[in-house]
């Protein structure tokens, strides 16, 4: 097919969710966790850090505190030291211990299974919750990080000037049925194919599909 097929949203939106299907058939959660607790946690943790450091951080982290009620009473000072590695370590240990403590308080212990009840916990803004939302509750969500924001400027599906633009155009672009994969998928493709540097619009195997972009970012 020629590129001239693809001018439009829809069209290259089609194509996209075709190709990514085919090289990510299977759509394993990068980060590595147990339950909704320590999903939450690790993604609490990924703020500017990779997902494989994260990794290498959260044994140690549960094997000491793998539950709210654990995390709540563990000193500050000793989860800063262990999520050291994972950058902004004075914040995100406070997030951690304050987002725990509001789950015992206010939850039972449960992760709370709301956008609302996620986003009013210390930590958690609207992308972290649409991952525990996709991802520990099956529950539709296009959590939009820094790779799928760069691809959808790439590929010409959004002009977003934000990742909440960007959220809002993609979620009009695909079948809500297919948002959970297919935000994985492009987190997958980016990191692989499509990296900030490592593309120059004719190289990958979808960019080469489209016209060459301008004003790659």
């Amino acid at each position: 097919m020629r590129k001239k097929a693809y001018r439009s949203r829809e069209s290259r939106a089609a194509y996209v969710d075709r190709k990514l299907a085919e090289m990510y058939p299977e759509t394993p959660i990068p980060l590595a966790h147990r339950d909704a607790f320590t999903l939450l946690v690790s993604v609490v943790l990924s703020a500017q850090c990779t997902d494989k450091r994260v990794n290498a951080v959260t044994p140690r982290l549960f094997e000491r505190a793998g539950t709210p009620q654990e995390m709540m009473r563990m000193p500050l000072s000793e989860i800063r030291e262990i999520i050291r590695p994972c950058g902004l370590a004075p914040q995100k240990a406070k997030a951690l211990s304050g987002l725990s403590r509001l789950i015992v308080r206010d939850h039972q212990g449960w992760v709370p299974c709301t956008f609302e009840e996620l986003e009013a916990l210390p930590g958690v803004g609207h992308k972290t919750a649409s991952v525990v939302m996709a991802q520990a509750f099956g529950v539709p969500a296009f959590p939009v990080d820094t790779h799928i924001h760069r691809l959808a400027k790439r590929w010409g599906l959004s002009r977003g000037r934000n990742v909440a633009e960007t959220e809002r155009d993609l979620k009009r672009l695909f079948p809500q049925a297919r948002w959970n994969k297919l935000h994985l998928r492009m987190i997958y493709y980016g990191r692989e194919h499509c990296t900030a540097r490592g593309c120059d619009g004719h190289t990958c195997a979808i960019c080469s599909c489209f016209s060459p972009r301008r004003g790659s970012s």
